[in-house]
Order: structure tokens, then sequence, then C-alpha cells
């Protein structure tokens, strides 16, 4: 009588063993479509937009200053945030265009 119920048991947590793996695989596929996959769309986005960065455009750093683009080196720009005020920056450090800044603050707004 012990040995049958002891196999009941085992056969009862396997069922429960398949069941876990299957809601952490829901779980994961659910954290990669809601976190991993939107980040990586938003570095990649990112990454285009330093790429192509001309002259004349206005930019803000991720520190908060807005400036123009004088010019463009391989891993550097030069901004002009004041008149004969020029500061050079890595690129990595813009954040985004200033136009797109300026659209977020009014749709905040609203």
């Amino acid at each position: 009588m012990l040995t049958a119920t002891f196999l009941l048991q085992a056969q009862q947590h396997k069922g429960a063993d398949w069941s876990f793996f299957v809601m952490m695989g829901l779980l994961m596929v659910v954290f990669y479509f809601f976190m991993i996959r939107p980040q990586q769309k938003k570095a990649k986005d990112a990454k285009k937009f330093r790429e192509s960065l001309q002259k004349g455009t206005k930019v803000v750093t991720i520190g908060g200053l807005h400036g123009k683009v004088v010019e463009v080196a391989d891993s550097t720009i030069l901004l002009e945030v004041d008149s004969n005020v020029r500061l050079r920056f890595e690129k990595s450090a813009i954040a985004m265009d200033s136009s797109q800044h300026l659209n977020e603050a009014t749709a905040k707004a609203q």
C-alpha cells in the first residue's frame, strides 16, 4: 500500500514539472516581447540616428545640452552651443534630434 501511494505521488509530480516548464517558457516569451525586443529596437534606432548626423542638425546631448552640429568626425562631433562656443562630444553622448525633443515636450504638455 505504501509503494502504491509513493508511485501515485511520483506520477502527479511529473505533470507538475511539465506545467512549470511551460509556464516558465511563456514567461520568457512575454519578457522578450515586452522588455528585450523594444530595448533592442530603441538602441538600434539611436545608433542609426548617431550615424546619420550631419552638419547643421540641432541635437540634444544626454546631459541636456542643446546645440547645432558644426563638424562630424568618426567618433566625435563638434557642437556649437552659442556664438563662437564650440564643444566636442563623443557621438554616443548625443541623445536625440532637438526637434524630436520639442515634439515630445509639447505632447507631454497636452
